[in-house]
């Protein structure tokens, strides 16, 4: 027999460790295992479909069909659109057709003001100064404030407040200026994917062009620029005119601006500061008391711009008015009426605009 230890252990210890040896030698086959019941069938999860996209919901065919009979009905070029900004509808009737906006695009001004001051390049109480060599023409009421040679101190928010309440070119231009010129504004349409919106060269030269005439610093003084466009020959003006109203460099849908103050209104464009401090002010306004505004009802809400061009033989080019319009349930509509050339008298143009404002109350739900 092999010994499995050699003798150099002593006899007691060999035996013990035999002993220990042979029962892990054991097989373990030989113990019996308890036999263990499969796991019971579980049944896997059913998935959920994945939510059905939300339906679009269709805009009123009532107030549909009644913007296009006032715009089929108005006699001149003209654009209507009304976008829902809760339901996210639109109506509109020649809403992609570019018409001039005139003081309307004192929007695209104040938004890239406020847009400097989110990103942290101004501040509103920032100090300006408007000389005699700012004044424009037209409608100006900061002109009166400005004296001698150190003129009128002023800041930029009111500024702002004077452009967008009362429609003031002088405080308009020389916040555009301040920002950097024309190329400023387009640069912040661009960069927020505001399309099919045009800013022009800025008041004195866009209404110099208007007129047939090339701007000089003495049409900002009296009535310099009135009787200067008086002289040109009346073929001129008409030519000029036509050309404005064709091809306006300032030219935007009515579509296009009530996409772009839906936006304002979510906060799309701006900080929501800047975007309360924007509507609000829009809400204070001034201007076309008988416009769109004529028709608000006691309740609602409405902040808006208006917009105003030159006259020529019974036609003006650009009346307007854009703005916001907010029901007592907090839901809101954005709206632009544009006149780009008509005949009519204010009177049937404010009509015009009242009807939108009361076609969309009337259907809104």
């Amino acid at each position: 027999m092999t010994q499995i230890f050699p003798d150099r252990f002593p006899k007691p210890l060999a035996a013990l460790l035999l002993s220990i040896a042979l029962a892990s030698c054991v097989r373990e086959t030989n113990i019996p295992v308890a036999s263990v019941a499969p796991p019971p069938s579980v049944p896997l999860p059913v998935r959920a479909p994945p939510p059905a996209p939300p339906r679009p919901v269709s805009a009123p065919a009532a107030l549909a069909a009644n913007v296009a009979m006032l715009v089929r009905d108005f006699d001149g070029r003209v654009g209507v659109a009304v976008r829902s900004i809760d339901q996210g509808w639109t109506v509109d009737s020649n809403g992609d057709q570019r018409l001039p906006q005139q003081s309307v695009s004192k929007l695209w001004v104040a938004m890239t003001v406020l847009d400097l001051r989110d990103a942290g390049r101004l501040r509103l109480d920032d100090a300006v100064t408007v000389r005699r060599e700012d004044l424009t023409l037209f409608h100006q009421p900061i002109a009166a404030l400005v004296k001698g040679q150190d003129g009128y101190q002023t800041t930029v928010g009111e500024l702002l407040q004077r452009a967008l309440t009362m429609s003031d070119n002088t405080a308009n231009d020389r916040l555009l200026r301040f920002v950097g010129g024309p190329s400023a504004v387009r640069d912040f349409l661009q960069r927020k994917g505001l399309d099919n919106i045009r800013f022009g060269p800025g008041e004195r030269l866009l209404q110099a062009q208007t007129a047939g005439l090339t701007w000089k610093s003495d049409f900002a003084l009296g009535n310099a620029f009135t009787r200067a466009r008086a002289k040109l020959p009346t073929l001129d003006r008409i030519a000029a005119f036509e050309r404005y109203i064709s091809d306006p460099p300032d030219g935007a849908a009515p579509v296009a601006i009530a996409n772009a103050l839906a936006r304002l209104k979510r906060g799309d464009l701006l900080s929501k500061v800047s975007s309360d401090y924007l509507i609000g002010t829009m809400e204070s306004s001034r201007t076309g008391k008988q416009r769109m505004r004529g028709a608000v009802p006691p309740g609602w809400s409405f902040g808006h711009k208006t917009g105003t061009g030159q006259d020529l033989g019974g036609r003006t080019a650009g009346y307007n008015d854009v703005g916001l319009l907010i029901a007592p349930d907090g839901k809101s509509y954005a709206i632009a009426v544009m006149i780009g050339d008509t005949p009519k008298s204010i009177p049937a143009r404010q009509a015009l605009m009242q009807a939108v404002v009361a076609s969309v109350v009337a259907n809104h739900g």
